[in-house]
């Protein structure tokens, strides 16, 4: 394929540069890969430092939610800064006050809620796990084998997506329990139902067998897996898991900090179900890039917390929350209802290239969070791991930039605001460097 929207060998003299003055000053554990040196970015368009031309299917891990730079955005936190930058959770202001309504009106669980403000994901599940704790009085937690909630130590502790994220650390927060979130492309049970063989293995085994029901707080789940590998839950298990809790006086969160605000065609995951949590948290797509997060929960739970036994600096931070009301807005107002139609259309695109590539094992998703798991071929359903990683570079190299989860999944997270046109290019480029690796091997 040639991209004319490339104008230097990949990375280029000024990325190089820019990167080798990084690795000077700053930590290396971020797990980097292929070189992508940012300059500017327009909605679903960014550019290098040398002035190279791509399509951003990342999104910044899912941030970016109404595209770079988005102008309503921009106004709103341009707006704010020219007011004033910060004001500690101390006191009182506005823009959070508009925020938590807005949250109150749109969140999913039927019935009144609170929200504490903060900075991120796993700041998010850190609260969420106090305030689980705090109310309950008890101590455990289950979450799912697959999960990322986070890097702090209570979300890291809940965190078994790739063990390098544990390494080192050990002991985190004691007392986390962790399940199979289940799978039925990789089925750890027998039995076609999957969801109902976990709700099974905890209900018949675990409970009985090592971890007391009573002594558990909350159940941590994502409702559309990510860093697991994109897994959609088999129907019925979210109501099933719902039950479960209901039975043992558990409290369920729900982590959507990838997968809400849109980002699945609904404003959260948990409504293609209809299961409503007690708890939820809230970050990446909620600000379009901003650092704003907030952890979501019934009225009758957070308004048992006490005064001072939680709290923060930066959270309610007013140009942050000016980000999520605008970004909430364009989220209801339009870019929901395109990721919904739009995501269709990409993944029926990519269903009809798993036809012509048997390499392509499964493709699942909802709305703009879509996976494709790559295989080595689709009767031993072996991880394609080096595919994979080569899959990406090969289409950095080509002008699209993209993650993987999993094992070997490529995951699609592109701005909720894409068109079709953008789809169809995207898969121009992707196609052509599955064909290029191909070529090669």
């Amino acid at each position: 394929m040639k991209n004319h929207h490339i104008k230097t060998a990949l990375p280029g003299p000024k990325a190089i540069e820019l990167m080798a003055r990084d690795k000077a000053v700053i930590s290396p554990s971020y797990p980097r890969d292929y070189p992508f040196v940012m300059s500017h970015g327009k909605g679903a368009e960014v550019w290098d430092v040398d002035g190279n031309r791509f399509l951003d299917f990342m999104s910044g891990i899912a941030v970016c939610s109404t595209g770079h730079s988005h102008p309503e955005v921009v106004a709103a936190i341009t707006e704010a800064a020219q007011n004033f930058l910060h004001i500690s959770s101390d006191y009182w202001h506005g823009y959070q006050v508009r925020l938590g309504e807005k949250l109150n009106e749109v969140a999913p669980m039927g019935e009144p809620v609170l929200s504490f403000m903060c900075q991120s994901g796993t700041e998010a599940v850190e609260g969420a796990l106090k305030l689980a704790r705090y109310v309950t009085g008890r101590q455990r937690v289950i979450a799912f084998l697959g999960a990322f909630h986070g890097r702090t130590m209570g979300s890291l502790a809940c965190t078994a997506s790739k063990y390098t994220q544990q390494k080192g650390f050990f002991p985190t927060m004691p007392g986390v329990t962790h399940v199979p979130y289940p799978n039925p492309y990789r089925p750890l049970f027998s039995g076609e139902d999957q969801g109902q063989a976990v709700l099974d293995y905890m209900e018949k085994m675990l409970f009985q067998a090592n971890v007391p029901a009573s002594e558990v707080a909350a159940v941590l789940i994502e409702p559309l897996q990510g860093e697991g590998g994109y897994l959609v839950p088999p129907a019925g298990f979210l109501e099933g898991l719902r039950a479960l809790c209901d039975r043992h006086g558990i409290l369920l969160i729900f982590d959507e900090v990838q997968s809400g605000v849109g980002r699945t065609g609904k404003m959260f995951a948990c409504q293609h179900t209809g299961v409503k949590p007690d708890i939820m948290t809230l970050a990446k797509g909620l600000g379009s890039g901003m650092p704003v997060g907030a952890v979501v929960a019934k009225k009758t739970i957070m308004e048992q917390w006490a005064r001072g036994a939680h709290g923060n600096t930066y959270g309610g931070n007013p140009v942050c929350c000016a980000a999520a009301l605008a970004t909430l807005d364009l989220v209801e107002r339009e870019y929901a209802a395109n990721a919904a139609d739009v995501g269709a259309y990409f993944m029926d695109r990519l269903r009809d290239m798993a036809t012509r590539y048997d390499v392509i094992g499964e493709v699942r998703g909802h709305g703009l969070m879509i996976g494709m798991e790559l295989v080595e071929d689709r009767e031993s359903k072996t991880p394609a791991v080096d595919f994979c990683d080569k899959l990406l570079t090969k289409a950095y190299h080509n002008g699209l930039l993209l993650l993987s989860c999993g094992i070997s999944t490529v995951r699609f997270i592109p701005p909720l605001m894409i068109t079709k046109a953008d789809v169809d290019e995207a898969m121009e480029m992707l196609e052509a460097s599955f064909k290029e690796l191909l070529a090669e091997a």
